[in-house]
This record gives C-alpha cells, sequence and structure tokens, in this order.
C-alpha cells in the first residue's frame, strides 16, 4: 500500500521502487543469471532427452512379440525346412528371431555348443540395446554435481563481494552470486531428477526384452528335445 500510494504522489523514486516489485524475471532472464555453468547443464538436457527418445524407440521395437513365430518355426524345424526359418527369422528382424536364427545355424552339433550361440546372442542383443544408458545414468549424477559446484562459485563470489564493498554493501552487491548459487543447483537437480527417472524406466524395458529372449531361447531348446 505504500508503495501504491507513494506512486500515485509522484514521487520518482518510489515509482520506479512499485515498478520493480510489480517486475516479474523470465525463465530465459533466470537461466541467463545462472552463469557459465548452466551450459554444461543445458548440454546434459539435451544429451538426456535425445538418448531417451532413441532408446525408447528402438527397445519398443524389439519388444514387440509375433504370437505365430515359435509355432511356425516349429513347423518349419520338424519338416526339415531349415532354409525357411531362418527365411522366418530375417524377416522378423527382432532380437528374438536374430537369437533363434543364431540357434538354427547350430543344429546338428552338441546341444550345449547350441545352447551358448543362443546365449552369447542374447547377451550382444541386451547389450545392443543398452547403448547410451550409462549416459543417461552419468547426467543423473552429473548434473546436481554441476549444479552443486555452481552453489559454492556463487556463494564465494556473493560473500567477496560483500566483503569488497566493505560498510556500503547492500543487496544489489550481491545478489548476481545469490542468483547463480540458487539457479544452477535447481536446473542441476531437475536435469539430474529427469535422467535418473529416464534411466530407471529404460532399464526396466530392457530386463523384459532380456526376460523375452531368456524365454524364447528355452522354447527353443525345448524344440530341439522334442520328438519329430
Amino acid at each position: 500500500m505504500l508503495l501504491i500510494d507513494a506512486a500515485l504522489t509522484g514521487t520518482p523514486a518510489a515509482a520506479q521502487a512499485a515498478a520493480t516489485a510489480t517486475q516479474e524475471l523470465s525463465l530465459w532472464d533466470l537461466c541467463l543469471r545462472g552463469g557459465p555453468l548452466m551450459i554444461p547443464i543445458a548440454l546434459l538436457s539435451l544429451v538426456c532427452v535425445y538418448i531417451f527418445v532413441e532408446r525408447a524407440l528402438v527397445i519398443n521395437r524389439a519388444s514387440r512379440e509375433d504370437a505365430t513365430f515359435m509355432r511356425r518355426i516349429r513347423d518349419y524345424v520338424h519338416e526339415g525346412e531349415l532354409e525357411s526359418a531362418h527365411n522366418l527369422c530375417k524377416k522378423n528382424g527382432s532380437p528374438y528371431a536374430r537369437l533363434i536364427d543364431r540357434g538354427l545355424s547350430r543344429i546338428g552339433r552338441p546341444v550345449n555348443d547350441i545352447l551358448a550361440a543362443v546365449e552369447n546372442t542374447g547377451n550382444i542383443e541386451v547389450a545392443t540395446l543398452s547403448k547410451g544408458l550409462p549416459w543417461l545414468a552419468t547426467t543423473a549424477a552429473g548434473a546436481p554435481m554441476l549444479g552443486f559446484l555452481g552453489t559454492v562459485i556463487g556463494m564465494v563470489q556473493a560473500f567477496y563481494d560483500i566483503a569488497s564493498a566493505g560498510n556500503s554493501a547492500n543487496i544489489a552487491t550481491f545478489s548476481s552470486g545469490i542468483y547463480t548459487a540458487l539457479v544452477t543447483t535447481v536446473a542441476g537437480l531437475v536435469v539430474g531428477v529427469i535422467a535418473l527417472f529416464a534411466y530407471n524406466y529404460l532399464v526396466a524395458r530392457v530386463n523384459s526384452v532380456m526376460n523375452l529372449l531368456e524365454q524364447k531361447s528355452m522354447e527353443f531348446m525345448d524344440l530341439l528335445n522334442e520328438p519329430a
């Protein structure tokens, strides 16, 4: 009320104070006040988004299951049409199809050799699906650390400004350092939390694909032990 009344009376200083009090800070201005450390935090956020979207699409395709695939493979194997079984695996193109295709190429060898080939292929497929996930884990741990580093730098700057100003120190003297301290902390924590949730989600999806591969490998080994 005092600011409004003073502004209405035409006092320039009071009017300026009232305008400053009602001024809103945009998100872009807030990011700029965070200082140079906002740049690596922003880069980490872009990397996080790219890896999450790219891996989510790849894992989603890998988790699709053809309900008739194993039945057709069983029919081809029992009928001795291994070439047709290979063509079906190549046409399907899923990780479990490549796993079965490797097992088909080992038919005629000892069962342990077939099982080892299937398991090795499954490990390679899981490793391929997990590509890029360490970057998400690094972002989840590194972004908050960069934010805390910005906090320390900002507080050092704020206290240095206070010490340099001496008795003339006021809020404006160390406000920039406080901005750097708070903005970088918030930005680092936001990016880190998002990266952590994204990482755990993708790890859970990869585990579901791994369970699917184990299921298909067991079905294939049972198929080889069935009577013709």
